[in-house]
């Protein structure tokens, strides 16, 4: 067995006893760059030792100094474990280069981490190559919105279902999760689909085409893993619905509820027997379709309307019918222009997701 020279450990030992901070620096250095490079080989015995003196002094050294140290160790392959939870555990600038990427720290390190120390530490820690499924779950359940950021911008990251939901459910009132929410490459499709009314359009168009892009038993794996998750429950129904709902089963009953039918509803200013129309014409709940007509979100209709086979001119009347006085006929074309640049394939596939029901439905979605 090859024995590391005694005057290594001597220049250590001396590094506790020194108290000038330019000496420190110095000795540390000779005794880390031999130490932490890439061995000759050494036994667990040598590493062990190692890491326990150097764990033992880093508590004295000044901050520079194991700021430099922690960089050393999160860039080695050498498995002093100690110092890294040491140095992972120290004021963030110590912490951070050994957080974002020590091959040392185990799960139960980087859970004591999140317990224990602040939302850069949290951060930091979101970007080291080895996060598991556990430390996933926890950082999301503890960290801010900057750390869940980091997270989904991590592409080595396991993150399981469950913390994809956890964080589908905070994208809902947290907008800077959208973007890194929408462009992580792993979110499941329904996950995404459950935060397209609340994306800005250039978002909406990523989703699209991932919807263009997944094969059929994707999508129908997708589809089955959304029936628990979406609910219509947005509201009482309005005062007029029973009588809108049987009005609209006439129609249906005599073949005239057909697409041109919701101009004429509008039109008629018959607008809760419109949405229940429309609803029932898209094959979505009448309260999410509600939603979107009062929103005035041109852009999801368009995705319906493609999706459902609607003609432009009709999506287009019924866009600028919607919209009323806010939007002249001078919008027609751009509202055109909108419907075409929806992909058909894309739109049928995300429509789907809109179909599904929840098995916890109440009577408003029924009615659609």
């Amino acid at each position: 067995m090859t024995t590391p020279a005694p005057s290594n450990f001597v220049l250590l030992l001396d590094l506790a006893k020194e108290t000038s901070s330019e000496k420190r620096r110095e000795l540390l250095r000779q005794i880390t760059d031999v130490f932490l490079a890439d061995p000759p080989e050494r036994s667990d015995k040598e590493t062990l030792l190692f890491d326990e003196i150097v764990h033992a002094v880093a508590a004295d050294l000044e901050t520079q100094v194991r700021v430099e140290l922690s960089k050393k160790v999160a860039t080695s392959n050498v498995m002093v474990h100690r110092t890294a939870r040491r140095l992972a555990m120290d004021e963030i600038e110590v912490a951070r280069p050994v957080l974002e990427g020590a091959k040392q720290l185990t799960e139960a390190d980087m859970l004591e981490v999140i317990e224990n120390k602040s939302q850069d530490h949290m951060a930091a820690l979101a970007k080291h190559p080895n996060i598991n499924t556990t430390v996933s779950s926890y950082l999301v359940d503890k960290g801010e919105d900057r750390v869940i950021i980091s997270l989904l911008e991590n592409r080595t990251a396991q993150i399981d279902r469950q913390t994809y939901e956890k964080v589908a459910d905070r994208a809902q009132t947290s907008s800077v999760l959208h973007a890194p929410f929408v462009k992580n490459q792993n979110v499941p499709l329904d996950l995404l689909n459950s935060v397209y009314l609340k994306v800005e359009n250039d978002l909406r168009r990523e989703i699209m085409r991932k919807f263009h892009g997944v094969s059929p038993a994707e999508l129908e794996a997708a589809l089955e893993s959304s029936r628990n998750r979406l609910s219509a429950a947005y509201g009482a129904l309005p005062s007029d619905f029973q009588v809108a709902k049987d009005h609209v089963a006439a129609l249906d009953k005599k073949g005239s509820l057909k697409p041109p039918m919701l101009v004429q509803l509008l039109r008629e200013n018959r607008r809760t027997a419109f949405l229940v129309a429309f609803a029932q014409l898209v094959d979505i709940e009448f309260d999410l379709g509600r939603r979107l007509v009062d929103a005035k979100d041109i852009d999801a209709l368009a995705m319906l309307c493609r999706g459902a086979g609607f003609d432009r001119g009709l999506f287009v009347t019924i866009c600028l019918l919607v919209a009323g006085d806010g939007y002249g006929i001078g919008k027609a074309e751009q509202f055109g222009q909108l419907y075409e640049q929806v992909p058909v394939a894309a739109a049928q596939r995300a429509l789907r997701f809109w179909k599904v029901r929840s098995k916890s439905n109440g009577g408003a979605s029924q009615a659609a």
